[in-house]
């Protein structure tokens, strides 16, 4: 089961509707799911040089995992994408995250999800769903109920 700490045990935010800020590479996989769930959403540009936009009302976070990443030095890298740090190198976007989902490959082993577990530890924030490539219909309906409920 992808369910991971889910929701049960986390406080309701007092904001009223989701919003949710998402990366999505070229192969649109987060992206395709993030239009299944229907939500306001804004995407993280897949550019790095590009402006980076400042967010105003508290999120959902949901990033890929990028498994197997090497360095320049050979050693594994970071699982989450330089355009992800960059939005959250804001202050202003990192204080208004609420819970992040990750997207992944079960193809990385421990790694399935990384990206998420690692941003939610660093940000103090819950580490909601992890779902695989574009997530299925279940998985969309599990991400609904339980943002809905935690919203």
């Amino acid at each position: 089961m992808n369910r991971i700490a889910y929701l049960d045990s986390v406080p309701r935010a007092a904001e009223k509707s989701v919003h949710v800020v998402y990366f999505s590479n070229v192969s649109g996989n987060t992206e395709r799911f993030v239009s299944k769930l229907g939500y306001a959403s804004t995407r993280i540009p897949i550019y790095s040089s590009e402006q980076m936009p400042e967010m105003s009302e508290p999120f959902v976070l949901i990033t890929p995992t990028y498994g197997g990443c090497l360095s320049v030095t050979g050693k594994e890298g970071s699982h989450v994408p330089r355009q992800v740090k960059k939005f959250l190198a804001n202050k202003t976007n990192r204080d208004l995250v609420r819970g992040v989902l990750a997207a992944g490959n079960s193809n990385f082993g421990a790694s399935f999800g990384a990206a998420g577990e690692a941003v939610a530890a660093k940000l103090g924030v819950p580490y909601l769903y992890r779902f695989e490539l574009m997530g299925t219909q279940e998985d969309v309906d599990n991400v609904r109920k339980g943002l809905d409920e935690f919203w």
